[in-house]
């Protein structure tokens, strides 16, 4: 089995792919003091709660933290006999390079959801994903990643409203009732909202301006099926597109040795 490893900068996410199903995710907050022997205590502790027992052959990871790739090495090599995929690294080919400035360095993050936005619905594509940064991914006709976009995160705009301004509370991200908030908390609801709503809608128009050809936009992140409730955002939503993107990696390298 492989296991698919996503670390970002909030949470880190283990996957376990069959070759057809992904048969466990467990979720943890990304802390890169974590040594390789704390993450399989808590790996192995909650696959026996859930009663599962992988043979696990294979690794990729993919991490926007630099500082904890050395201790999932570890823990791939150590408890699971194999050297694991790292995405970004030079021994991780990928099915199509991007396309970017020279010396541009993308994030392992936009090269997963790219790889995995492409092989479930081809080309000319945005992928909007919700993570600590809100980022927009542009995939070209032929899969490569050709640039985009990075925005403040939605929970991260709260944690500046609510540290910055004394008088304004930490509130959470839902969908308000009007879009004039008669109440503190209400205003800052409806700002967050449908001030993202009019991000993402008014970002994809621009992108689709630029680009000048019909586009697809696909929505993941832990907030994306929020926010497609709020307006029609997006074509479809992805709640498993980064770890897709991972299967899509690891078997292209199997295939391409």
């Amino acid at each position: 089995m492989l296991l698919c490893i996503d670390c970002g900068n909030t949470n880190t996410v283990f996957s376990i792919w069959d070759g057809t199903d992904f048969v466990c995710t467990l979720r943890t907050s990304t802390e890169h003091q974590r040594t390789a022997d704390q993450y399989f205590v808590w790996y192995s502790t909650l696959l026996a709660h859930h009663g599962i027992k992988p043979r696990i052959t294979d690794v990729i990871i993919s991490s926007t933290v630099p500082r904890v790739v050395f201790n999932l090495r570890v823990l791939s090599d150590r408890y699971f006999g194999t050297r694991p995929l790292v995405v970004g690294k030079p021994e991780c080919r990928l099915p199509v390079a991007p396309r970017v400035d020279q010396g541009t360095a993308v994030g392992p993050d936009r090269i997963v959801n790219s790889a995995g936005a492409y092989d479930r619905h081809g080309g000319d594509l945005i992928v909007v994903d919700f993570g600590t940064a809100t980022t927009f991914d542009v995939v070209a006709g032929d899969g490569a990643y050709i640039g985009g976009v990075i925005a403040p995160g939605v929970n991260l705009s709260l944690e500046a409203l609510h540290t910055a301004a004394a008088a304004l509370p930490h509130v959470d991200v839902t969908k308000p009732q009007a879009v004039i908030g008669t109440n503190t908390v209400a205003c800052m609801q409806s700002g967050i909202f449908w001030g993202y709503v009019g991000l993402v809608r008014g970002l994809c128009d621009r992108i689709k301006g630029e680009y000048d050809r019909p586009m697809r936009i696909i929505g993941t992140g832990g907030l994306a099926p929020l926010f497609s409730t709020g307006d029609v955002l997006f074509d479809t939503v992805e709640d498993d597109l980064t770890m897709h993107g991972l299967t899509v990696i690891h078997r292209y390298n199997k295939e391409n040795p």
